[in-house]
């Protein structure tokens, strides 16, 4: 693992395919510009519509996405994550899938998303994943770069699941990726202390994509695409706009905060 430039992307995706991904292509652009080698796109970045019409696209998105993530990887040279888009299962559902892709436009690693977003917010909206969503059945993968160090995949709500956190720095995660699309009425209060708590507590780096604005009728996202230290010190917040949050992932200051707090070392439940 070398010290690199990684960035988390922040989008406004719309029920329009295309926009989406040109904003995505345009965001990857930038992000590359500044330096960037591994870049997160956040969770339905190709598309976030009703979900009757996600439904009808879903074999289109699938397709799309995924050549979209081996293109621009090798356009721009960089490992991307594609943090989650649907993919048809053959219960007439979809998995939310993420795909971590290198720069040759290779499949490194594939996840899909266990835990489903069946909530009532008190801003009243409801949300109800597992109505066209098939859970994944499981743990999200590690992918040991010599680049970038060892990747762990996770997608949104898995992040109030430190169980699935401690499965991946136990199979020797160094950096955790959540992209999300996070709600803006429990993002203001959850969002930062989530990420900060599972960096913390794995002494990991988290590198969190996330969708931000207003998407389709009351859909709103709450943005403030993080990267966050093993410390849990926020390098880079992208705010309430689209746009990248790009910080430096450091295996000196991980080596650092893991001598200083060896607390995967006395681990007594695993």
């Amino acid at each position: 693992m070398k010290s690199y430039l990684a960035a988390a992307i922040q989008m406004t995706s719309l029920p329009d395919l295309q926009k989406n991904l040109l904003q995505a292509e345009e965001l990857i652009d930038l992000a590359v510009r500044q330096g960037a080698e591994l870049v997160g796109l956040p969770e339905n970045f190709p598309f976030m519509g009703e979900e009757a019409e996600k439904m009808a696209l879903a074999s289109e998105i699938a397709i799309e996405s995924e050549k979209f993530l081996k293109t621009m990887a090798q356009r721009f040279q960089v490992t991307i994550l594609g943090g989650g888009f649907p993919v048809p299962a053959d219960s007439g559902k979809v998995y939310n899938t993420c795909l971590l892709v290198d720069r040759n436009g290779t499949e490194l690693a594939r996840y899909q998303k266990v835990h489903l977003f069946d909530v009532n917010v008190p801003d009243g909206n409801t949300y109800q994943e597992s109505s066209t969503v098939k859970a994944g059945e499981h743990l999200p993968p590690v992918y040991p770069s010599k680049d970038f160090g060892v990747l762990g995949l996770s997608v949104c709500y898995d992040v109030r699941f430190p169980e699935l956190y401690r499965h991946l720095s136990y199979k020797g995660a160094e950096v955790l990726f959540v992209p999300a699309a996070f709600t803006a009425y429990t993002g203001k209060d959850h969002w930062k202390v989530l990420l900060q708590a599972r960096a913390i507590e794995n002494t990991c780096y988290a590198i969190a994509p996330a969708q931000t604005g207003r998407h389709y009728g009351r859909r709103q996202t709450h943005g403030h695409a993080m990267i966050v230290d093993p410390w849990g010190t926020i390098l880079a917040d992208a705010g309430d706009g689209p746009g990248v949050a790009i910080a430096e992932i450091n295996p000196d200051r991980l080596e650092q905060v893991r001598r200083q707090m060896p607390s995967l070392q006395h681990r007594v439940f695993i």
